[in-house]
C-alpha cells in the first residue's frame, strides 16, 4: 500500500508537466480564428495594369517621322532675292554643262564611226574624187577632202604665184583647224564653270551667313538651335556650289583627252591626202608623158 501511494502521487505531479506542453503545441498548430477576418477585412489588391501596345504586337518599335525645317525648300522659301539669284545662277551653270558634256560625248561617238568609214571606203575608193562622195556630206573627213581637192584643182590667178605644194598645205591645214574649233566647242563653258561655280556658292553661303547672324542679334537668343539651323541652310549654298563644279570640271578633262585623239586620227588623214594630192599631178603628167612617146614611136 506505502508502495501504490507513493507511484500514485508521482503520477500526480508529472500529469502537469506533460499535459501542458500537449496543450501548448496543439494550440500553435490550430488556425486562429482572427486571421480569416483579417484577411477579409484587407483591403483588395488592385488589378495588374493592361498589357501596352508594344508588348501585344511583339516589341515592335514606332518611329515618327520629323520633318527637317531647315533644307533647301526652306533656304529658296525663307531667301531673299539675291539668295534666289544665287541659286538660279548655279542651277543654269549645271544644266548648262551636262548638256554640253551630254552634246560633245555624243559629238566624239559620231566622229570616231566618220573616222572607221574614212578608213574603210575612202582610201579604198580609185580617185580622191569618188572617195569623197563616199563620205557623209557632215563628215569631217570629207569637208577636209574637199578643201584639198579644191585647192589641187583650182589653181590660179593670184593664187598661181603660191606652188601647188604649198597651196595645198594651206588649205588642207585651215579645214583641220575648223575642225578642231568645232569639237572645241563649248569646252570654255566648262573650264568657267568649273572654276566659278564655287565662287559663287561660297558668296552664297557668306549672304546667308550674314542674314543669319542679324537676325539672331535682332532676336537677342543665341543657342545653339538658333544658330545651327540658318549658319548651315547658309552652308549648303557652298555644297550646290561644288556639286556644279565638280562635274564641269571631270567634265572638262576627260572631253580635252577625247579631242586630243580623235584630232591624231584628224591630221594622220590630212597629211595622207596631202601626199595623194601632190603625186595625183606627177602621175598624171607621167602617163600623158608615157602615151605621147607610145605615140611618137607608133608614128615612126
Amino acid at each position: 500500500m506505502t508502495r501504490l501511494a507513493a507511484w500514485a502521487m508521482v503520477l500526480l505531479i508529472a500529469m502537469p508537466a506533460v499535459l501542458v506542453p500537449v496543450a501548448a503545441l496543439a494550440q500553435a498548430q490550430s488556425p486562429s480564428p482572427a486571421a480569416p477576418a483579417a484577411s477579409q477585412d484587407s483591403a483588395p489588391l488592385s488589378p495588374a495594369p493592361p498589357p501596352t501596345p508594344a508588348a501585344v504586337s511583339g516589341g515592335a518599335r514606332t518611329t515618327e517621322i520629323v520633318e527637317n525645317p531647315y533644307g533647301l525648300q526652306a533656304l529658296w522659301a525663307g531667301g531673299d532675292i539675291v539668295s534666289k539669284a544665287t541659286i538660279a545662277i548655279l542651277v543654269i551653270m549645271s544644266m548648262g554643262s551636262w548638256y554640253i558634256i551630254v552634246t560633245k560625248v555624243y559629238e566624239q561617238y559620231k566622229m570616231g564611226r566618220q573616222a572607221r568609214a574614212a578608213d574603210k571606203k575612202f582610201w579604198s575608193a580609185p580617185s580622191v574624187r569618188q572617195g569623197t562622195e563616199t563620205l557623209k556630206v557632215n563628215s569631217p573627213y570629207r569637208f577636209i577632202a574637199e578643201s584639198g581637192l579644191e585647192a589641187s584643182t583650182k589653181h590660179g590667178g593670184l593664187q598661181g604665184n603660191v606652188d601647188v605644194n604649198t597651196w595645198i598645205t594651206m588649205s588642207i591645214q585651215r579645214a583641220i583647224d575648223n575642225v578642231q574649233s568645232r569639237t572645241q566647242d563649248g569646252l570654255a563653258f566648262l573650264a568657267t564653270v568649273g572654276s566659278t561655280a564655287p565662287f559663287v556658292g561660297l558668296f552664297g553661303t557668306v549672304w546667308g551667313i550674314y542674314h543669319a547672324l542679324t537676325a539672331i542679334g535682332i532676336a537677342g537668343q543665341a543657342s545653339i538651335d538658333k544658330v545651327a539651323g540658318p549658319v548651315g541652310e547658309a552652308l549648303i549654298m557652298t555644297a550646290i556650289g561644288l556639286a556644279v563644279a565638280v562635274p564641269a570640271v571631270l567634265g572638262y578633262n576627260w572631253l580635252v583627252r577625247r579631242n586630243k585623239a580623235a584630232m591624231e586620227r584628224v591630221r594622220s588623214f590630212g597629211a595622207d591626202l596631202h601626199a595623194v594630192l601632190l603625186s595625183a599631178p606627177k602621175a598624171t603628167a607621167q602617163a600623158q608623158a608615157t602615151g605621147a612617146h607610145a605615140q611618137a614611136t607608133v608614128r615612126g
